[in-house]
């Protein structure tokens, strides 16, 4: 028989989305502060930027395992119970007195923040009938994307205004209100079951060692020049070893500590995989827009945080649409238009230069925002349509842990792209042309005279940035890479289930 929902869904909602709004926007509000940290703890970068891999690290180990560990505890205590940390870790990492202390904080945070994100997913879609799932996915969109929209914005002015402890000081009174409503609220569903027998310590060490050893590469890649160093050599083979290690534990224990099998339901793993690619194109886009905007038009933080926050409004008004249409149009076709969206937004990227203006930026960003709301809904609600109550718990784990995972990745190779194509361009033009080419001292001249003149730029300082016209390519090679991605999205799209808003057999 089926769970009836209950009748407070809309305050459970926000309830919840108090506590996933916090832990996604923290997972890129300190990025902007970095260098105020690095100032306050003397630190140098490679020691600062533990600040944000420890965060993400701890987010990876603990996504997978949430819907063990909600039902052992129950899910009501153990949101609470993260919500309740998250917020005392947030305390102590803006009163920090050093830095491996606030490493340590920023660990207990990545660890609350993780699993709260699942479970916030879960509370969702229990606490709506089945035909309104797309308004609870809705509702979970506009944290989940909304919050690295708003991120680096948010960081950035409360840095400059306030300091950066404020960073974390700020989801202190967020925090005592979720865990204040969570209380009245939140409400355990019926089928929720103590797992029996014996924990799989084994699978929580393989998925510790494994997942994250995998972030620590995807994080430090770069900056070590890859598998050209013994430190990122060493975590790739444990990142490879535990993961193989963790998917021979799940089909082969007795009670593994998370359901694999969960993926034999087409209709999930489609979703899954079309959540990673979106992951992938979504955090790529965000971080290098914004760099773009910085390094080669020279905009500020504030004005490049304000390049992307147009397309926030427009993700929140696709949403609201969708979560309507959800179950009267047939999925695949809603995913298809986000698709669409999202190909001609990056696609508009690949003809960027500093002529550029910021009108057509934020076109770009809003074209994508808007397509975002049409992925980001249906991919969710058909994930779960098709899932057993008992089994979502296990599959919100897995379903953001694939979403973190395509962001990580997507932000790692956005970055050795730039780096790596900003060479191979710069080589190129170095055996093919000098200062003193006739072509090369047009190309210069046309630029410094359409473009510096006005700014009382002197000619050193203008061919200078001219050069970077020509270097910029690099950013060109990266939109054209997050493109693809979301070509890669259209043949997962026909793999998913149309119809969301039917009760699927056997899903009692």
């Amino acid at each position: 028989m089926a769970t009836k929902p209950p009748s407070n869904k809309y305050l459970m909602a926000f309830t919840s989305m108090l506590g996933t709004l916090m832990e996604v926007v923290d997972t890129s509000v300190a990025n902007v502060s970095l260098p105020h940290m690095q100032g306050t703890f003397s630190a140098g970068v490679d020691e600062i930027t533990w600040v944000i891999t420890s965060y993400l690290v701890a987010n990876a180990v603990i996504l997978p395992i949430t819907g063990w560990i909600a039902n052992y505890f129950g899910r009501k205590r153990f949101y609470l119970s993260c919500l309740t940390v998250f917020t005392l870790a947030s305390l102590g990492s803006g009163a920090a007195p050093t830095l491996p202390f606030l490493i340590v904080m920023r660990v207990l945070q990545g660890f609350a923040g993780g699993a709260m994100v699942p479970m916030s997913q879960a509370i969702l879609l229990d606490a709506f009938p089945r035909e309104e799932r797309g308004k609870a996915m809705a509702l979970f969109g506009v944290g989940v994307v909304f919050g690295p929209i708003i991120g680096p914005t948010l960081g950035g002015w409360i840095t400059d205004n306030w300091g950066w402890p404020w960073v974390f000081y700020i989801n202190i009174p967020v925090g005592i209100l979720g865990i204040a409503l969570g209380m009245m609220f939140i409400t355990d569903p019926p089928y929720l079951k103590r797992p029996e027998g014996r924990v799989d310590f084994a699978s929580f060490m393989f998925i510790c060692l494994g997942l994250g050893s995998l972030e620590v590469v995807l994080n430090r890649g770069q900056r070590y020049d890859w598998f050209n160093s013994n430190f990122i050599k060493i975590f790739a083979l444990a990142a490879v070893a535990g993961i193989a290690l963790f998917i021979w534990r799940s089909f082969t224990a007795e009670r593994p500590l998370v359901n694999l099998r969960i993926f034999k339901n087409r209709s999930f793993a489609s979703a899954t995989v079309l959540m990673f690619l979106l992951g992938f194109g979504l955090f790529g886009s965000f971080t290098m827009l914004p760099l773009f905007a910085q390094t080669m038009l020279h905009y500020t933080a504030t004005w490049a945080g304000l390049v992307i926050s147009p397309g926030g409004i427009a993700s929140l008004v696709a949403m609201g649409l969708v979560g309507a249409l959800i179950g009267k149009v047939d999925t695949r076709i809603l995913v298809l238009i986000g698709a669409a969206f999202n190909i001609a937004a990056i696609w508009l990227l690949q003809s960027v230069d500093l002529n550029v203006g910021f009108s057509y930026l934020t076109f770009s960003r809003l074209l994508q925002g808007f397509g975002l709301g049409f992925l980001f809904v249906p991919i969710s609600t058909a994930a779960f349509s098709h899932l057993a109550p008992e089994q979502i718990g296990n599959g919100t784990g897995l379903f953001n842990l694939f979403r973190n995972e395509g962001g990580s990745v997507g932000i790692a190779m956005s970055a050795t792209v730039l780096a790596r194509h900003a060479q191979v361009h710069q080589a190129q033009l170095a055996d093919h042309v000098t200062g003193f080419s006739p072509l090369v001292q047009q190309r210069l001249a046309a630029t410094a005279h359409g473009l510096f003149p006005t700014v009382g730029l002197d000619p050193t300082s203008t061919q200078a940035l001219s050069l970077q016209i020509m270097y910029g390519k690099a950013y060109v090679d990266v939109f054209w890479m997050l493109t693809m991605a979301f070509v890669l999205f259209v043949p997962f799209i026909f793999l998913l289930s149309g119809e969301t808003g039917k009760t699927p057999t056997g899903a009692h």
